[in-house]
């Protein structure tokens, strides 16, 4: 038999093809998609719905455009989309010539340059066993052809099969009950019919050796999880592609909190692509659904506090705060709900494991008391009360850290009276249940009603009265928004906008967004409070702005300012019009969020059915009637650098944060710069010199330092990171460059 790697590869270049369907990608699809673009394969990724975290570079087409279907089939046994992927891949192949077809697991070692088009490679020792995990041929070749047809009938009868099998799907059929291919045998429109066809054609010297593309083979799969020099020393010269094995995903799932493991040779290829596997957990494999899939759950737009009770949620906080930049909280109680100063066992491991995942210890806090105990967005309770300990003892929890928009996560044992303790506090969702020691156990999510207040004066009526004052005046509208105006100086109005939620739960002083800080500089301040993630799009808000335009009310003002962020952003751009010439300051925003305008933006499917029409609809457009419009934002937030970019009026700053996220006030507060730059800003001051000056603090913030260092990696700079990763480590100890600097190594 001739040398089929050394006949095969030479030096053309090969586009290669994959699908998937599924949802959201993992970390372990990212890393291989961004293996190919990082070697410079063109690399397409077909699916039918939109896919919100697939990584640039790879090039996205409509599966329609290959086979316009919405019957998915799929074998039944495992719950798996494969046997639907098994037929795909010969479509593609026939409809794209020369395309090779690569699973989603597979990762590219180095191009694939194939002259042949049979591309396909032994998965076993003993050269007999063909899988088609990576596969290509001549789209006019009889191999395809024959595959083609035999995968025409969904009834047939595969002739590789047991002969036993055969006889039984034979009786079967003769009694008008012939066998689906959804129930049949996994892998009999894959690498059984590939291996028969192959040998049958005479074919056999194509086919590349084990090496090429399955040095690790199924059995040695696990070794992938190890150590990386175990699986290093299996890889070969003959390797271009290489099949990572998507069943380890029921082991990192089950075992490694659906993240690569520490030190194995996963994880160095994560760092090695600037991949951030805490954004896209593994969550779930076949039938089987990981903790880690909660994130998914997360019913809110923001998070900036997430709390864990019973130790056992880590990797949802971990995704949180990677997600949202949020802070991490570790109630230190016993399994009668005390608090204390000793810590339980639990603690120290999570804590380690969060910082060894890039957290910083800083944004770590461990309750040990009772008087600490705050409002939380996330509050988790899995294993825990109502589960292996009584649900009485959670009463103080749910009392204290539950505030109108939080949502709560707990599994509930049957019989425990946990669903007739938790009316009053909320609805629940029920997300799974499983058997555990013979019992029913219910995992939930519960969305609290909203707490009745102590006493009349805490009310946001009366608050946002007594700001108002004697001069200024307080207006409450539909579903909860609201209008507040606090007169101060005729030279300069700011007006913001805020969510209620936050400024009643999440701020000790229960005032919206920068009333101190406005308050002293001694401007003028109108507040418009949203009633919940409605961006406001009610009715309502509208008008409220055309009566203060009609009534002359922001002319009387030498200045007026809208400020906002995010949501808050969209509605300064948006409402600006109220007030002709007026200066817009926006961090973050969206420029709307109607899917017909947008529909690449994924996120705030909470507002997705809302009308975005009207004279304060489109932001980016209706915004040129302000004077001067200021964009802060991450271009390298994909969405928010796409909404940036629509607004295009002459009157636009953009002051781009780079590498500081979507909540990039956040980080510009932990710099100790936000103050200076959005106090210039309101006054009309910051210019784009001294705002970049500014952002010059950057540099020594750890954030920054990490998602400068891996984003050097995932472009190629290898050399150049490893330069940048030594200058960062003599400046501080960051844990995340330091491990990302041992990966090139």
């Amino acid at each position: 038999m001739q040398d089929a790697s050394k006949e095969h590869y030479m030096t053309r270049t090969r586009e290669v093809g994959t699908l998937w369907i599924g949802g959201p990608l993992s970390w372990m699809e990212q890393l291989c998609l961004k293996s190919f673009v990082d070697q410079g394969q063109k690399v397409t990724l077909f699916s039918y719905e939109e896919i919100p975290n697939v990584p640039a570079g790879v090039i996205r087409r409509d599966g329609r455009e290959v086979i316009d279907t919405d019957d998915f089939i799929k074998y039944e046994q495992k719950n798996s989309y494969a046997l639907f992927a098994d037929l795909f891949r010969l479509h593609m192949i026939h409809q794209n010539p020369g395309m090779i077809w690569v699973d989603t697991d597979v990762y590219c070692h180095r191009p694939m340059a194939y002259e042949s088009d049979y591309v396909f490679g032994y998965e076993l020792p003993g050269a007999h066993r063909v899988n088609n995990a990576v596969l290509g041929m001549p789209a006019d070749s009889q191999l395809l052809s024959d595959m083609l047809d035999f995968t025409s009938d969904r009834f047939s009868i595969a002739p590789f099969l047991p002969k036993k099998r055969q006889e039984k799907m034979r009786k079967q059929a003769d009694k008008g009950n012939p066998e689906h291919i959804t129930q049949q045998p996994w892998g009999v429109w894959g690498p059984m019919m590939v291996t028969h066809f192959v040998h049958t054609l005479g074919l056999q010297d194509h086919v590349l050796p084990l090496n090429a593309f399955y040095p690790l083979t199924f059995r040695e799969r696990l070794k992938f999880l190890r150590n990386a020099s175990i699986a290093e020393g299996l890889i070969t010269s003959e390797t271009t592609a290489l099949h990572l094995w998507a069943s380890n995903k029921r082991q990192l799932g089950n075992l490694h909190n659906g993240l690569p493991p520490k030190d194995s040779y996963l994880e160095k290829l994560i760092d090695r692509h600037g991949i951030n596997p805490h954004l896209a957990p593994i969550k779930g494999r076949g039938t089987a659904v990981f903790d880690s899939a909660l994130i998914d759950e997360v019913a809110a737009n923001d998070v900036t506090v997430v709390a864990d009770l019973t130790g056992e949620a880590r990797v949802l906080t971990l995704a949180l705060h990677h997600k949202f930049d949020c802070d991490i909280q570790l109630i230190n109680a016993d399994r009668r709900g005390e608090l204390g100063a000793t810590d339980a066992p639990w603690i120290a491991d999570y804590s380690a494991f969060l910082t060894e995942n890039d957290v910083d210890p800083d944004r770590i806090k461990v309750i040990r008391d009772d008087k600490d105990l705050r409002p939380v967005d996330v509050l988790c309770n899995l294993s825990g009360f109502g589960d292996a300990y009584k649900v009485r003892f959670l009463a103080k929890f749910l009392d204290r850290c539950l505030h109108a928009s939080s949502q709560l996560f707990m599994d509930i044992r049957k019989g425990s009276g946990a669903f007739p303790f938790l009316r009053d506090y909320g609805s629940n969702t029920v997300l799974s249940t499983r058997e555990v020691a013979g019992k029913s156990v219910t995992r939930i999510s519960l969305a609290p009603e909203p707490p009745e207040p102590d006493d009349a004066e805490s009310t946001w009526a009366v608050i946002a009265t007594e700001l108002a004052g004697q001069e200024g005046w307080y207006r409450a509208g539909t579903n909860g928004h609201s209008f507040v105006y606090t007169p101060r100086s005729k030279d300069t109005l700011v007006v913001t906008f805020d969510n209620l939620d936050i400024a009643m739960t999440k701020r000790t002083d229960r005032r919206p967004w920068g009333y101190s800080f406005i308050k002293e500089q001694g401007w003028s301040m109108l507040g418009v409070l949203a009633g919940g993630w409605t961006w406001y799009r009610e009715q309502w808000v509208s008008d409220q702005f055309d009566q203060l335009q009609q009534d002359g009310f922001f002319s009387q003002f030498k200045r007026v300012v809208f400020y906002g962020a995010s949501m808050g952003g969209y509605a300064a751009c948006a409402f600006s019009p109220a007030a002709p010439g007026c200066d817009v300051v926006a961090i973050s925003p969206q420029s709307t969020v109607d899917k017909s305008v947008v529909p690449w933006e994924t996120r705030y499917k909470v507002v997705w059915d809302r009308d975005f029409s009207g004279k304060y609809g489109d932001a980016a457009a209706v915004s040129a009637a302000a004077g001067r419009v200021t964009i802060l934002y991450d271009p390298y937030e994909p969405l928010d650098a796409q909404h940036a970019a629509r607004f295009r009026n002459d009157n636009v700053q953009h002051l781009r944060a780079p590498l500081l996220g979507h909540r990039l006030g956040s980080s510009l507060n932990q710099m100790g710069i936000l103050n200076p730059i959005i106090l210039g800003a309101l006054e009309g001051t910051l210019t784009a010199q001294g705002y970049y000056e500014l952002l010059r603090a950057r540099k020594d913030f750890a954030r920054y330092q990490k998602e400068l260092f891996n984003r050097t990696i995932a472009k190629g700079h290898g050399k150049l990171a490893k330069k940048l990763g030594e200058h960062i480590l003599a400046k501080n100890q960051n844990r995340a460059v330091r491990r990302g600097l041992d990966a090139l190594d």
